[in-house]
């Protein structure tokens, strides 16, 4: 499949199918933690990037399947890049909503929301997690790295007017690098930036997986937990954190516990390949997803892959991550 991927479980969404809009990065930022990898040539202009007719066609099919689409809690609509970059995003979250009868979710790094028509679109989705990982200009250029032209200012205004606007959920996503936007002088200013925002919840983060750029580093649990009790107590907001500790000792139990549904292993190494692609995943992530027997058989499933050169091992915080190579 060219735009769908997974199920995946997800801690606050259950079981979401995944809806990758674009077939290579197109962005507006090159963040200095991305997981999917530098962005080549930043973009701000929106435009057809791929096909909503193919998009659709391949969700329809996939739909024809009820005993696949029984077992997806929310359809996540992301890209490699920003989804809202895509011109027809507002016709393909109508014609998610009208088909699936499923809750939509579309993941954004925020910066388009000043542009009404973006806005508009946008109106479409049940929930919506937009980024802001800093309120400071100097902040914000250093960890986001925005194309000529976004403005820190203007993406806080256009955020604000939409969060007052929209009346589905809306999450609040911020990712702490060290040393770049974790100053109290950082959450002083992203703090008097969401004051005037109807916001549902905030989840923080910081660098977990492989990052664009060798030189993003995460904050230590007792810092990261820090800035969480402060935006939770100032806010009055709840806050999920997610830290850097992605081994089975440390990973968040499931939502969702059902079982997959049996598929056959070429089936299921395709659905692996599709999900490595846009998220660099451990053995233990592959497993929670496919249940395959523990991370030892993940890991003996897999190698012929990396010895194929299909996938690509790379270690990061001492853990080893496996991603579709290009």
């Amino acid at each position: 499949m060219n735009y769908i991927f997974g199920p995946v479980n997800s801690r606050r969404l259950g079981r979401s199918l995944g809806i990758d809009l674009f077939p290579q990065k197109i962005c507006n930022l090159d963040c200095v933690y991305c997981e999917v990898g530098p962005t080549i040539a930043t973009v701000c202009r929106r435009a057809a990037y791929s096909s909503a007719a193919a998009v659709m066609a391949e969700v329809a099919d996939w739909c024809r399947q009820p005993e696949l689409l029984d077992k997806v809690d929310v359809l996540t609509v992301t890209a490699k890049g920003e989804p809202t970059l895509h011109s027809e995003i507002g016709t393909i979250l109508r014609f998610l909503k009208e088909t699936t009868r499923k809750p939509v979710a579309v993941l954004t790094n925020g910066t388009t929301l000043h542009d009404e028509a973006v806005r508009r679109d946008l109106m479409a989705a049940d929930i919506v997690v937009p980024s802001l990982d800093a309120a400071r200009s100097a902040s914000f250029a250093g960890v986001d790295r925005p194309a000529a032209g976004i403005d820190i200012q203007k993406v806080i205004e256009g955020l604000t007017v939409f969060s007052h606007a929209f009346s589905g959920m809306l999450w609040l996503e911020i990712l702490l690098v060290r040393g770049m936007n974790d100053s109290t002088e950082d959450l002083d200013a992203l703090v008097a930036a969401l004051q005037p925002m109807r916001l549902d919840r905030i989840q923080l983060n910081t660098v977990v997986r492989p990052p664009a750029d060798p030189a993003a580093h995460p904050l230590p649990p007792e810092q990261l937990t820090a800035c969480a009790s402060r935006l939770g107590t100032e806010l009055n907001l709840p806050v999920d954190v997610s830290f850097a500790a992605p081994d089975a000792a440390h990973q968040h139990p499931l939502d969702d516990t059902r079982s997959v549904p049996p598929v056959s292993l070429p089936v299921v190494l395709e659905k692996i390949q599709e999900i490595v692609q846009r998220r660099p995943c451990t053995a233990v992530d592959v497993d929670r997803i496919f249940r395959l027997g523990g991370p030892d058989k993940v890991e003996q499933l897999l190698m012929p892959l990396v010895q194929a050169g299909v996938l690509h091992i790379k270690a990061h915080g001492g853990t080893r991550y496996y991603h579709r190579v290009r």
